[in-house]
């Protein structure tokens, strides 16, 4: 199999000093240190443009020794080359570093998720490559909030977290517009999304939002909601780009000027401008409509919209595409040539000019977003003089009562948000004030300077109090001999057929000096060597018991007590036993079936939904694993524990190499183990609908024959 390229940082490394090293996780979109494709398409707006503004910003401090930015790797002729550097220097002490993450080619966030895994190993390798740990681990969105959330779980790297924007939001705003729920879920996952955004909330020690907003209504609908966990640090804007416009008599008109008047039959009236990516919950129709139904807008001023970059509407199948064809079917129906303009281009350094145009005409800047968390596009206007309408639902709720330059709408009544504009567009000396309010408020509250400051106090009691993982060594070495190794859970796998299970042994006992064997299991140590012994089954090299509690080595089954004291991290069992204690469908296994970290039940599923089962435990502030398998056992461990964490650890232990491990599985307790750049192999079973959604991962092969048969059949598509 090829092995994953690791990116080689080959510049100067940074002196060693004194400081803090920060990584930023940002997955999705396109990101790099200049000229940002902002509105390109839906992944890459705000975000992209925060994180590396932040990097840099951070890079500036004396107290931050290094930053690195991970992002994914896109190797796509339809962009640009920039995004398959794996390394992009911003300065001495900052860098973009572009980690292989599955499909090389340029995807939709929404179908990044069965990759993620392989992004989590090959970050963890970069680091154990390159640079070593870093103090903080902080991940912007949900697709990032998965991988810090494991990688934190590997390492004991505190994880903060930013979420951007948040899916249980999205879900309640687009179905109050309309959306279909089938379409909801097949476009935007949105249900796995929320999953993984409850996960990462239970390992985050910190979530960073932009508003108090965010965390009393938005994050307050997860089942994980700890507010003492959030921190409020105001998003900081460039005050040297983003700047009121010069006197009249020293103006030139911006290049985009020229470009806006090619659409306009008064290129003099003011602006309503809004600049937004093309998506729907950015609601961009439902402001052309209000324009469109109002003769006092239409003649009070022009609408620009900038809804990213496009090339032909008729080729874009994506949502942006979608949202583009919407638009001007939308201009055309209530015939607004020559007050719409709609350029099809624009470059990053226009919006800076776009907001002073908005400004020196007398202008409006309107965000009629469903929902805005952030808004950057706000602070950003407010900066230029220019004055704004927006949702009443996010950030800028809280924007606008420190620079006190707009007003609130709300985003699904039209007639509210006509006449807010009216009201900034037809009053001037109101509209002066605003433009001023706006300048001041923007240079007390949201500079980067003030960010930077704040966001370091957040994370500096986190820092100091960092435990790397024990076994992570920095530029480990890999096992001279054993550079490949087989990994199987036990029951329905290795055993169930003896001819076959004879074959197997055979094969492992003739390469044991190539081959590094494993077994991982469900069951407790004694119970598991019993079973080995009765189908003749040799002493592995690691035995994972009391599923992926416990690790054993070869010879003499030395147990590992440094991983169990790393997995202890957060561990309740009397609360855990407490919550459930009288769970319908829920009964305790034998005493012997339970550990010091693992607690197991047999569920009626009659009775009992696993999913609901993971929610009381959230909504008990238990972080936990939650693994159910065979369609009748579960079991609760600690979160930090799995059998595809455990054989991570043993791979920085033991030195065998993840790309070259083959892991066959037969129920969901198995699944992580089968993710990320191990060579996964489900073998078929009558459980096989536990790992159905395995499907879309990378590296996962599903065999036709059963047990042993079915390891051997796997050993052979994969050339092992």
């Amino acid at each position: 199999m090829p092995r994953t390229q690791l990116p080689v940082d080959n510049s100067p490394q940074p002196v060693e000093k004194s400081g803090f090293f920060i990584a930023l996780l940002s997955l999705h979109g396109l990101i790099r240190g200049h000229e940002l494709e902002l509105g390109r398409d839906a992944d890459t707006g705000g975000q992209t443009k925060y994180v590396v503004e932040l990097a840099k910003a951070l890079g500036e401090r004396e107290d931050v020794r290094q930053v690195v930015l991970l992002t994914r790797k896109v190797v796509d002729p339809r962009v640009s080359p920039d995004y398959a550097e794996d390394i992009e220097v911003l300065s001495d002490k900052v860098q973009i570093v572009r980690i292989a993450c599955g499909e090389p080619g340029y995807l939709r966030k929404e179908l990044l998720w069965d990759s993620l895994d392989a992004f989590c190993d090959n970050t963890l390798a970069y680091f154990q490559k390159t640079t070593g740990l870093p103090d903080i681990l902080h991940s912007h969105y949900a697709d990032a909030g998965y991988v810090g959330a494991r990688l934190s779980r590997q390492t004991g790297v505190p994880l903060v977290h930013t979420g951007h924007s948040l899916g249980r939001g999205k879900r309640k705003q687009l179905l109050a517009s309309g959306v279909d729920p089938a379409e909801l879920e097949q476009t935007y996952q949105i249900s796995r999304r929320i999953d993984v955004e409850e996960d990462t909330l239970s390992v985050a020690v910190r979530v960073i939002t932009s508003t108090r907003q965010e965390v009393e209504q938005q994050y307050a609908m997860y089942d994980f909601y700890q507010p003492e966990r959030m921190r409020v640090v105001p998003p900081g804007t460039d005050l040297q780009a983003f700047h009121p416009p010069v006197p009249k008599a020293q103006r030139r008109p911006p290049a985009i000027a020229k470009e806006l008047e090619r659409f306009l039959r008064d290129p003099s009236k003011p602006i309503i401008l809004a600049l937004a990516r093309p998506d729907p919950k950015k609601n961009l129709i439902r402001l052309v409509q209000a324009y469109g139904e109002s003769e006092a807008l239409q003649a009070a001023a022009n609408l620009v919209l900038i809804a990213g970059n496009r090339e032909d509407v008729a080729d874009d199948k994506a949502v942006s595409g979608q949202v583009h064809g919407e638009l001007l079917l939308a201009i055309d129906k209530y015939d607004l040539y020559g007050k719409v303009a709609y350029p099809k281009h624009h470059l990053p350094a226009d919006v800076a000019d776009l907001y002073r145009l908005g400004a020196a005409t007398g202008g409006v800047f309107v965000n009629p977003a469903l929902t805005e968390p952030f808004g950057l596009t706000l602070i950003e206007a407010a900066a230029c003089g220019l004055p704004t309408v927006a949702t009443q639902d996010g950030g800028p709720v809280e924007i606008l009562a420190n620079c006190c330059n707009g007003y609130l709408i709300d985003p699904l009544d039209s007639q509210d948000m006509t006449t807010k504009l009216l009201h900034v567009l037809e009053d001037r000396l109101n509209w002066q004030r605003m433009s001023k309010k706006g300048i001041e408020g923007v240079r007390k509250h949201y500079s980067w300077e003030a960010h930077v400051a704040r966001y370091l106090e957040v994370i500096r009691p986190l820092a100091e109090k960092t435990e790397p993982m024990a076994t992570f060594t920095k530029g480990r070495k890999p096992s001279r001999f054993r550079q490949r190794a087989l990994f199987t859970s036990l029951d329905l796998n290795l055993t169930g057929d003896a001819a076959s299970l004879a074959v197997l042994i055979q094969r492992i006992q003739s390469e044991r000096k190539s081959l590094l064997f494993g077994v991982a299991t469900g069951r407790h140590l004694d119970d598991a060597l019993g079973e080995l012994r009765r189908h003749g089954i040799p002493e592995p090299d690691v035995l994972i018991t009391h599923q992926g509690t416990q690790i054993h080595y070869a010879p003499g089954l030395n147990r590992d007590t440094a991983w169990e004291q790393h997995i202890e991290h957060h561990w309740n069992p009397a609360e855990v036993r407490r919550l459930l204690a009288g769970y319908p469908g829920l009964t305790p296994q034998s005493r012997e079936q339970q550990s010091r970290l693992k607690i197991s039940y047999i569920v009626d599923p009659t009775v009992a939904d696993v999913a609901a089962i993971r929610q009381t435990l959230l909504r008990g502030e238990q972080d936990v694993n939650v693994v159910f398998s065979f369609g009748q056992f579960l079991d609760v461990i600690p979160t930090r524990a799995s059998k595809g964490l455990a054989v991570r650890w043993c791979a920085g232990r033991l030195g065998f190499q993840l790309d070259r491990t083959l892991v066959a599985g037969v129920t969901a307790a198995d699944a992580d183990m089968l993710r990320g750049n191990t060579l996964g192999a489900v073998i078929t079973s009558q459980h096989l609908d536990e790992l159905a959604g395995m499907s879309g991962a990378d590296n996962i092969y599903y065999s036709h024959s059963q047990f042993a048969d079915g390891i051997l059949e796997s050993m052979a598509h994969y050339g092992f």
